[in-house]
């Protein structure tokens, strides 16, 4: 993913394109407004410090040992940037943190470690919207939790055995506008409705209207389709299965027969309303939203039938208040999501997620919301040089 066209790290060749185009947008000056005052003996400003961070993935590297190894000799003369050491880069970075929350669920005694940075998420979208890569009109928001597995000081064990961090990411249009990172023993599923709450609020202060929210199973509950209903136009989510979800699928004998990329299969919607019992519960009646359901289905190869269905099919389903496109255009439109978790990938391979520096949550919250716009610099970086 470099810009420079070479096989090894290095310096030259193009970051001073990429560092002209960023002051020619005048991101140094928005760093230095929206980011915390720094001493005035200091050396470096915070466009010095970010704009070098940030040339480490520009220039092929993975860690921030290449910015004295393999970068910052090339820059001990160049007039656009003051090139830090990676050690005064990390302390600036850990200023920038701030204080994990630590949250019980009504259930059980386990604490759930929450990192949010309201500061950098903040800045972020001011980024993006300076280089015109997220306007004030409509957008369609894709939510996921990525596992980064990694053995950091404070990591706790996951759900598949390894220790490590479990971060919420918002993107739109493929670009990361929202990161809050989690420790690995709390499952995307745990208080989401907090997370969603928050990045919701950042989104609507930054005056950007979410008309459509697309998410995996793991925002199926009662809290937080409360939390996206109050906030966004039209939801689309893929539902557990339980025994009211069979029962609603049970009802239908309208089924049709469409064409997929996994053959011939079946596909059929009808009306549901979900978390009936847990609004009766919590006497929040009013909150019960009846939905869309599109149910695609396939038959079973062990031939196991369905005990509410009476039928041997596996099914998959999308969960929504979308009553204008029809049932493919449905499926297709959910499908589209996954454009979005590759992102995870590129985060990962090429802008270091997967190596993070610092040994503390919230400190780490902190490199991945700076590697993220990175990220988002280079989306634009390619649109503007191709």
């Amino acid at each position: 993913m470099k810009i420079l066209k070479s096989n090894v790290i290095s310096p030259f060749g193009g970051l001073n394109f990429v560092l002209n185009e960023l002051d020619n947008q005048k991101i140094g000056e928005l760093l230095i407004q929206q980011l915390p005052d720094l001493p005035g003996q200091c050396k470096y400003d915070w466009r010095d410090l970010l704009y070098s961070f940030w040339a480490i993935p520009f220039c092929g590297g993975d860690c921030l040992e290449d910015l004295s190894m393999n970068i910052r000799s090339g820059f001990e003369s160049n007039p656009i940037l003051q090139m830090p050491s990676p050690d005064r880069l990390l302390e600036r970075m850990k200023e920038l943190s701030v204080p994990k929350d630590i949250i019980y669920s009504t259930r059980g005694e386990t604490g759930h470690e929450f990192s949010a940075n309201d500061q950098l998420n903040r800045l972020n979208i001011k980024l993006l919207k300076r280089l015109g890569l997220l306007g004030n009109s409509v957008a369609t928001l894709d939510f996921d939790h990525t596992m980064i597995f990694t053995d950091k000081a404070d990591a706790k064990m996951t759900y598949k055995r390894h220790r490590g961090y479990n971060p919420g990411v918002g993107l739109i249009d493929g670009k990361v506008v929202y990161v809050e990172n989690r420790n690995g023993n709390s499952g995307a599923h745990i208080l989401q409705e907090h997370t969603l709450e928050r990045m919701f609020n950042i989104l609507k202060n930054e005056c950007t209207h979410i008309t459509a929210f697309r998410a995996d199973s793991a925002s199926f509950s009662f809290e937080s389709l409360t939390v996206i209903n109050r906030n966004v136009d039209k939801v689309y989510i893929r539902p557990r299965m339980s025994e009211a979800l069979a029962r609603a699928i049970g009802t239908i004998d309208n089924w049709t027969f469409v064409q997929t990329e996994k053959g011939l299969l079946q596909r059929a919607e009808t009306f549901f309303t979900p978390f009936e019992r847990t609004a009766k519960r919590n006497k929040q009646i009013d909150q019960l939203k009846q939905y869309r359901l599109v149910v695609t289905k396939e038959p079973r190869l062990d031939g196991q039938v369905n005990l509410f269905t009476g039928e041997a099919y596996c099914y998959w389903c999308v969960l929504t208040t979308d009553h204008q496109m029809n049932m493919n255009e449905i499926i297709q439109f959910y499908d589209n999501r996954g454009a979005a978790e590759k992102e995870f990938d590129i985060l990962k391979n090429d802008f270091s997620w997967g190596n993070m520096p610092f040994s503390i949550l919230e400190q780490n919250t902190v490199f991945l919301i700076l590697s993220a716009m990175c990220r988002n610099i280079y989306a634009y970086m390619i649109r503007l040089f191709s």
